[in-house]
């Protein structure tokens, strides 16, 4: 066993900021690198504490290096379960990780926590024939490692059921997100560019199935780089593209809608509410809450509309979606400020979620009816919550 003397660690630089993180880097790497010489509790805090100082200061681990230390985290014997909230960057990334992990795990199973509605989702799975099991549906007991993907803990109640060996997202950090093996990275567009700088650091040419659902995973989530996006996206895309199925990926973009969702469109418009720059629409029951997304983006094209909120009942569950212009806004702060009490919410800058169950409603309003909640959200939502 090698000898670390971690008190003889001296670390260059005039920031003490600085001094900190670069201290924390050498010691992280030394530890990593004598093996068994310290508490892993005390390496994954160390570890968990510079990933946020990181964060905050716009620094990470090199590629290669962040690589090693997810792979660290099991071995040939272990039955990984993905766990995913299936919109296409979280499917692109679980794929990945499914790729990352062939020949150095037992098994790897992408379990889904609610089904697909979307129709571009459902023909992008029809389509590549990808191997997604339902969470009703999955051998859960046979997985001893558990991964989530383009999300954290607190997004969803069932993620909160299980302790993860290994987090990747790009959402905002939430205090919870804990686990031996931690890569948030706010900055980025989607997480779907974070697996494809892991698949690069493997040197692994991804097939054409999985460069197609990584490609549409950042198109998405950066909506055709629209909204937040750094050079790390468009060199991803840049990657991905001459490796994707480009006629399949046209056949996924065009599949929005069928001819039955159209009257929620239409009552849409009938029930829209506007204040000042701000679009609401309350659609009651829903047969998805994907449906709620398609309106909000839609609302948001109309002129003079900054914020559209939309909301509805899907699943025992009040969902609010927003979507802005993203200029000088953060809805993900807004909706945890307004509705993070109540249930899961955040998002990014330009695009939030609220998911709140209906009987949290009952304790705050004395009639839960349609118009009580659309008041209910208009009232939290306007004017927005200040700090």
């Amino acid at each position: 066993m090698v000898e670390c003397n971690l008190a003889k660690v001296e670390v260059a630089g005039s920031n003490p900021v600085s001094r900190s993180m670069e201290f924390s880097r050498v010691v992280l790497t030394t530890l990593f690198f004598c093996g068994n010489i310290c508490c892993p509790s005390y390496i994954f805090h160390m570890e968990y504490h510079l990933v946020k100082a990181n964060q905050n200061s716009g620094r990470y681990m090199p590629w290669k290096f962040t690589l090693t230390r997810f792979y660290s985290q099991f071995n040939s014997k272990d039955h990984v379960c993905i766990l995913i909230d299936p919109d296409p960057d979280a499917i692109g990334s679980a794929l990945a990780v499914k790729r990352l992990l062939w020949h150095k795990t037992g098994s790897t199973t992408i379990v889904m926590i609610r089904p697909i509605r979307r129709l571009n989702n459902l023909t992008m799975v029809r389509l590549l024939h990808l191997p997604l099991v339902l969470l009703q549906e999955a051998s859960l007991e046979k997985c001893n490692k558990f991964v989530l993907v383009d999300g954290q803990p607190d997004h969803n109640e069932i993620f909160g059921n299980f302790s993860f060996a290994a987090i990747i997202d790009h959402h905002p950090v939430s205090s919870n997100a804990v686990g031996p093996f931690i890569d948030i990275r706010p900055e980025f567009g989607s997480t779907s560019t974070i697996m494809t700088e892991y698949l690069r650091a493997a040197k692994i040419k991804p097939s054409k199935v999985l460069a197609t659902t990584l490609l549409y995973g950042i198109k998405t989530d950066t909506r055709n780089f629209e909204r937040h996006t750094l050079v790390q996206d468009i060199m991803a895309f840049r990657f991905l593209y001459p490796l994707a199925d480009q006629n399949v990926l046209r056949k996924i973009e065009i599949a929005d809608l069928s001819l039955k969702d159209l009257r929620f469109f239409h009552k849409a418009l009938e029930r829209k509410h506007v204040v000042r720059d701000r679009i609401f629409v309350h659609l009651d029951e829903v047969p998805s809450a994907d449906l709620l997304v398609e309106i909000a983006e839609f609302l948001l094209k109309i002129h003079d509309i900054s914020w559209s909120i939309v909301s509805g009942i899907y699943e025992d569950c009040l969902i609010i979606i927003v979507r802005n212009d993203g200029y000088r806004k953060d809805a993900g702060k807004v909706m945890r400020r307004a509705f993070g009490q109540l249930g899961c919410a955040g998002g990014h800058n330009a695009m939030a979620r609220a998911e709140i169950p209906l009987s949290k409603l009952a304790d705050i309003l004395t009639k839960p009816s349609s118009t009580e909640i659309e008041r209910f959200v208009r009232g939290s939502l306007s004017p927005f919550p200040k700090k």
